[in-house]
């Protein structure tokens, strides 16, 4: 998230980041394993007032995230959306399901979907291809509403890195990434 916020912010988007606790508790030392998702939204509503009391009139707010960052964004992003506090979210690599429960095209037992089946707010969901919570292949079969739109990164993970053979670099799929958020950004259309 640090590269790309290093990236987004020389698009010209100005970029606010912060922690879960869990998440800074891991880099402490602590060896608890994450919380259920939706203890993390009160804490994730906590940092999007604090953006907006800091944000001007006039300002488009997207709110997202990383993996588990990107799925408590857009538990919330509703809501937020409703209330005309953001315009839109972007989440890149989302956990559509755990590791290993993907069974070729079909829809894996486990999934983490429920919430967006509803999403109205506009999103952009970033992903690797090879993203093994979720490739093109598993978003497809899950019947996503159109207000979820895609952009697939050529050979990425779920950190957006391609194998060496792919013929594309980590730093040419972070700039894809940036380029296809930052077009979004301009009116809720990915590239």
């Amino acid at each position: 998230m640090e590269r790309i916020a290093t990236l987004l912010a020389a698009e010209g988007l100005a970029v606010w980041r912060f922690e879960f606790d869990y998440m800074a508790g891991r880099r402490e030392g602590e060896k608890r394993p994450p919380p259920r998702a939706e203890r993390l939204n009160d804490e994730y509503l906590a940092a999007v007032g604090e953006v907006l009391s800091r944000l001007g009139p006039g300002r488009r707010l997207l709110i997202g995230g990383k993996s588990m960052g990107g799925r408590v964004a857009s538990m919330v992003a509703d809501g937020l959306h409703h209330e005309r506090r953001i315009a839109a979210l972007v989440c890149l690599g989302y956990p559509f399901h755990p590791p290993g429960a993907r069974t070729g095209t079909e829809v894996p037992s486990v999934t983490r979907t429920a919430h967006l089946m509803r999403l109205d707010c506009p999103a952009l969901f970033v992903q690797g291809e090879r993203d093994p919570f979720g490739a093109r292949s598993t978003a497809k079969a899950l019947g996503l509403p159109p207000s979820i739109r895609f952009h697939w990164v050529h050979d990425g993970d779920h950190d957006l890195a391609p194998r060496a053979r792919s013929g594309t670099t980590h730093a040419a799929n972070l700039a894809e990434a940036v380029r296809a958020i930052a077009a979004f950004s301009l009116g809720g259309r990915a590239l």
